[in-house]
């Protein structure tokens, strides 16, 4: 489990576009806390602060504590709400979580050891599927990435969900078949070569003739 962020904020007094709009002409983010059967708290971000922990990967699978005017809330951020031109946040989602929450979380896939994969060395090209995969697991055991060891795997080979480990308490949300998170391809024939053959061809049906 990955370290847990602390995100200030303050309290906004009513919910509505109206206060939503004021919130961001003053510079701020506004952003709702729901769930874990208790009222809505509707509060402001401060943009700075925010922008910081959207550059780190994995935003929507970290827990946050969000601390409103000295009372903390643990969160997971849910939806992100972004202008269409310039991405500058609009307005962010939060889910109240406690440990025991089960969530269902999209979790980064990391390639390793790509050195030590035979077919890779001989040209073979990484052919990812599934950048990350969705989870079920309680709040207090998201995992911080999934990593995939890529040893020994030739042209041709598939890793499948089934060749991975995952932390106790985590499983995949699709368990109805084996699903393909990534293949070794063979590596592509640049154009070049493709002509260089073509050629070779046409040559040995001349002399045939």
């Amino acid at each position: 489990m990955s370290e847990i962020s602390t995100l200030g904020a303050s309290a906004r007094d009513r919910a509505g576009k109206g206060s939503a709009r004021a919130a961001r002409r003053e510079g701020l983010v506004p952003a709702v806390i729901y769930g874990d059967k208790q009222d809505p708290v509707s509060i402001n971000l401060t943009l700075r602060e925010l922008e910081k922990l959207l550059t780190k990967p994995g935003f929507f699978s970290h827990l946050l504590d969000i601390d409103v005017a000295g009372t903390k809330h643990r969160v997971l951020p849910r939806d992100l709400q972004q202008h269409p031109v310039s991405d500058k946040p609009l307005h962010v989602d939060f889910l109240r979580v406690s440990a025991s929450s089960e969530l269902t979380v999209d979790v980064p896939v990391e390639f390793e050891n790509d050195e030590a994969s035979p077919g890779l060395r001989r040209g073979g090209v990484l052919n990812v599927v599934r950048h990350s995969v969705e989870v079920y697991c309680r709040a207090d055991s998201i995992p911080e990435k999934i990593t995939i060891d890529l040893t020994g795997l030739q042209i041709g080979d598939s890793v499948h969900i089934s060749a991975v480990t995952l932390p106790e308490g985590v499983r995949p949300t699709i368990e109805d078949r084996d699903f393909t998170i990534a293949t070794i391809a063979a590596p592509t024939l640049k154009s070049d070569d493709a002509d260089e053959e073509e050629g070779d061809e046409e040559e040995g049906e001349d002399e045939e003739e």
